[in-house]
């Protein structure tokens, strides 16, 4: 079994924000695959199906971004799920708006959420795709910018992104490897 992780914040007030990217992208891949995300299990939304063959969990945790490691790793203790077999989508401030990057492990360079999975996982090696979500601009705040929604002329270009990340993790869920992916994606 494989585990997909969308990261973002619950609650109504969050729903198409640059920081509930994760969310945006899972959700589009459930949607995809005909899978529902509604049950809830240990600090999260789950929903499961076979994809390529492979038996997938999908999880967004319903804690808050800063707190994601407290859902997923009771998840992979629950399903039996190594670090390996994790993929983690997640927005980045540090990519332009329609680019993505694919990792296998790393630093949580900044972001909060990998930092709490990090954290709560005890390791920095599982994958990640980042979805470029650029900079805000000198007449925001970072927290403003985030928890703000694409602009009509930056959805498109979102919408790029978040396809490309729904093919890679259907690349990923039929045996692609990470290196295989960056090559692909990056």
């Amino acid at each position: 079994m494989k585990m997909i992780v969308g990261l973002g914040n619950i609650g109504p007030q969050y729903d198409g924000t640059r920081h509930n990217t994760g969310f945006m992208v899972v959700e589009s891949f459930a949607q995809k695959h005909g899978l529902a995300i509604r049950t809830r299990k240990m600090n999260a939304k789950i929903g499961t199906a076979f994809v390529n063959n492979e038996k997938v969990l999908v999880v967004e945790p319903t804690t808050f971004m800063n707190d994601s490691g407290i859902a997923v790793k009771p998840l992979m203790d629950y399903f039996d799920i190594s670090a390996e077999n994790v993929i983690v989508v997640h927005d980045d401030m540090d990519l332009p708006i329609g680019k993505i990057r694919i990792k296998d492990k790393g630093s949580a360079g900044g972001h909060n959420g990998i930092k709490s999975l990090i954290s709560n996982l005890g390791t920095e090696h599982f994958s990640r795709i980042r979805v470029g979500i650029a900079h805000p601009d000198k007449n925001n705040t970072v927290v403003n910018y985030v928890l703000g929604r694409f602009s009509k002329d930056q959805l498109p270009e979102f919408k790029i992104a978040a396809d490309n990340a729904v093919n890679a993790l259907e690349d990923w869920l039929a045996g692609v490897t990470i290196p295989e992916l960056e090559n692909r994606y990056n």
